[in-house]
């Protein structure tokens, strides 16, 4: 990893887009539709050694990295269908500290994790492409981080695809592995 670049932040922080377009939100769930490909294609090969590294110091573990962006990406489906079915309901937040400390997310295989980010992120996809422009102006009050519409959510979720994406892509590159 560079050392002009933040490991924690390899892409760089969340930036929230200040406009929203057709284009953007195509761009941004096309992401969410590439991201099972790119996780099986960086670590779907990975030994029990190499997933137990963490990611950078003081990191997760790439098994616990794979883990956490199952259990966020279905945090955020559900959050969208929320969004979609309610007026503006205040969403649950979770600690993912402690989710990434549970014996699942430790030891289990990351192709149970793929699979949930595969058939999660196809349905999703499919949601999102269906969204009216009135549909995607909805949103969630999330109890830490305020109001957010769907369109920031989407380009959160993005954001964090491709940021964790680059984690374990650093992690390969500094090993070695790839």
């Amino acid at each position: 990893m560079s050392t002009a670049t933040d490991p924690r932040y390899p892409i760089g922080r969340f930036a929230k887009p200040e406009l929203h377009s057709a284009e953007l939100r195509a761009a941004n769930i096309a992401t969410l539709e590439q991201l099972p490909a790119k996780l099986r294609a960086v670590a779907g090969s990975w030994s029990d050694a190499q997933l137990e590294t963490p990611y950078r110091e003081g990191g997760w573990t790439a098994r616990q990295l794979i883990h956490h962006i199952a259990d966020s990406h279905e945090n955020m489906a559900i959050r969208f269908r929320l969004a979609l079915t309610e007026d503006w309901p205040t969403i649950k937040a979770y600690e993912e500290q402690l989710w990434a400390e549970l014996a699942d997310a430790k030891s289990a295989p990351i192709e149970l994790s793929l699979r949930i980010i595969e058939a999660g992120h196809a349905r999703l996809v499919m949601l999102l492409r269906s969204l009216t422009e009135e549909q995607w102006q909805r949103g969630f009050n999330h109890p830490v981080n305020g109001r957010a519409d769907l369109q920031t959510v989407l380009a959160l979720y993005s954001w964090h695809s491709r940021h964790h994406t680059a984690h374990l892509t650093e992690l390969a590159k500094a090993k070695g592995w790839q």
